[in-house]
């Protein structure tokens, strides 16, 4: 299916600029949604100023698939200078959790077709650009961080209740990546032992009990179309796997974002809230919140966004092959 057309930014959705304001450097952002390809461009300060999409087809093959989020791609880099006259300086990419150290290659859920597809080499080949990826509630807890509901606090996680089930830490103000990147994965974290297989092949995990997928699978209806019941259990089982991320890392915010969580709404805060309330019970956990993502639908591409400024400053920092080998004190 081909992408729709980019569409206008919402200024009231995210931090804005004013339009007298030179705009500078940009990072063209992708996400690999549930149910959406898109691309963006991301400044400096986490402005989204541009943004088109394209409807993920789970029917047709995964170079069709590609060709669509490689349009969208495309456009925005096109109208970053004709548009906009800004300089792209590299690419953030965010996807679902299964995928390899910066999205290599990817499996994400909500694309049937794409298994072990080389995502970040096929964008690099398109682009020209170096190109950053990571998960998609790292990336989550990226932005929220830097401009949502975390702002100006070090210590916090994130969770992402999509298709898939996934989480993000941020610890001492730097987000946690672990020996393969997956630091911070609570859709793996048993909340029903005996439960529903999960993928991963054990029984309960938090992936198999709250995801999308998991919902349709329970009961034989779509996720869109809930009922009370389901909406309360799932943040139920959300809840309880925050409270052991709460008293694993000493953290006294969630935040929750992903199309699951947020379309089910209060219902759904309000029952995971009860279940980190009854959960959260060491001295220095109890009290923990949980709040909806504050950056909305533009969430995802902020926080792509966010991937690709954090690659560009950490290349920026890495010293080069010539420096390592000079002495301490050459120019």
């Amino acid at each position: 299916m081909p992408p729709v057309a980019a569409e206008p930014v919402d200024p009231d959705a995210a931090p804005s600029v004013a339009p007298s304001e030179p705009l500078g450097d940009v990072v063209l952002a992708v996400d690999v949604g549930a149910t959406h390809f898109q691309a963006g461009l991301v400044t400096t300060r986490g402005v989204l100023i541009d943004r088109a999409r394209a409807v993920i087809d789970p029917d047709i093959g995964p170079e069709s698939q590609y060709t669509a989020l490689a349009l969208i791609v495309t456009e925005m880099l096109e109208r970053a200078g004709s548009r906009h006259a800004v300089a792209v300086r590299g690419l953030g990419v965010s996807s679902g959790a299964h995928a390899r150290r910066g999205l290599e290659l990817v499996s994400p859920l909500s694309v049937p077709g794409w298994r072990d597809f080389p995502l970040r080499s096929r964008l690099v080949e398109l682009s020209g650009h170096t190109v950053y990826g990571d998960l998609d509630a790292k990336a989550l807890a990226l932005a929220e961080g830097w401009l949502g509901a975390a702002r100006g606090q070090p210590n916090f996680c994130a969770i992402t209740v999509s298709a898939g089930v996934s989480g993000g830490i941020i610890l001492d103000g730097d987000l946690l990546d672990g020996e393969s990147g997956y630091a911070g994965q609570i859709g793996h974290f048993i909340v029903e032992p005996g439960g529903r297989r999960c993928t991963c092949g054990t029984q309960g995990c938090l992936e198999a009990e709250a995801s999308g997928q998991a919902i349709d699978a329970i009961t034989g209806r779509p996720v869109s179309e809930p009922s009370y019941q389901i909406m309360q259990r799932t943040g139920d089982v959300v809840g309880r796997a925050a409270a052991s991320m709460c008293n694993a890392f000493d953290l006294s915010l969630v935040v929750v974002g992903g199309s699951v969580a947020l379309g089910f709404g209060s219902t759904f805060f309000h029952a995971a809230q009860v279940s980190l309330d009854e959960y959260a019970r060491q001295p220095y956990s109890r009290g923990a919140r949980i709040t909806p993502s504050r950056l909305g639908e533009q969430g995802p591409l902020v926080g792509a966004g966010a991937v690709g400024w954090r690659g560009l400053r950490r290349a920026a920092r890495r010293p080069s092959p010539n420096a390592r080998s000079q002495p301490p004190n050459a120019r």
